[in-house]
């Protein structure tokens, strides 16, 4: 089984759903701001910790992310698959001993394009997947790669953009899984409302094929690792 790991009400997981739905896996969606419990990680076939408007520092006002932060190292420590998106991401990269800013001066809104390095170009994760490929930002903080990763990807604003650890363990900074509702109302978080509908629209068939590669890669990697 997959578990996707809600830590924001308002940061779902999209598209997601939709290619788990057309791989026949099973999946779980726990909503970890909720308090709701984390199953036992060697038992599942993956997980995706999703994004959030908080920040990794920000413990003691939302205290369900020290929770996920223990269940990622557990996760890493048997071996389970694990996908983190910008949040998600930043929080894996914490607790596998990286550093995260924020605020950061890397901070990136609406759709961008991101280069893959020699080692994204070669990495499974990015098959099918041409550099530079477009993807949809929203990020106020930033990781850097932790101790035993491999840099894959950056942008001009920003240096990592997703990392590699070892057994099938990804962090990117990017939002593979967003979709036109989900980006609707992300606009409608800003005061005035924002319009990074009208860029995501614009690029949206560039971006479906990137990310959902991406994402199917994920799944098939993560299925195939528990096989072997």
């Amino acid at each position: 089984m997959f578990l996707i790991v809600q830590n924001d009400p308002q940061c779902p997981a999209g598209g997601l759903l939709h290619l788990l739905d057309d791989s026949g896996h099973p999946y779980r969606c726990l909503a970890a701001y909720a308090a709701e419990p984390f199953p036992d990680p060697a038992t599942l076939t993956g997980v995706v910790v999703l994004g959030g408007e908080m920040g990794v520092h920000d413990t003691a006002q939302h205290p369900h992310l020290a929770r996920v932060i223990d269940f990622i190292r557990a996760s890493i420590k048997v071996g389970t698959p694990l996908l983190g998106i910008c949040l998600g991401g930043q929080l894996l990269s914490h607790a596998a001993g990286g550093v995260v800013s924020s605020p950061s001066p890397h901070r990136e809104m609406g759709i961008c394009t991101v280069d893959l390095n020699a080692d994204g170009c070669a990495d499974a994760l990015f098959a099918g997947v041409a550099s530079p490929f477009v993807t949809f930002q929203l990020h106020n903080d930033s990781f850097t790669v932790p101790p035993g990763g491999t840099l894959l990807a950056s942008s001009a604003a920003c240096p990592a953009q997703a990392f590699r650890l070892p057994c099938c363990v990804y962090g990117v900074q990017f939002h593979p899984e967003v979709d036109r509702a989900i980006v609707d109302d992300w606009d409608g978080l800003f005061s005035p409302r924002a319009d990074y509908l009208s860029g995501f629209v614009a690029s949206e068939a560039a971006f479906n094929a990137d990310s959902h590669a991406i994402l199917a890669n994920f799944i098939s990697l993560a299925a195939a690792s528990r096989l072997s």
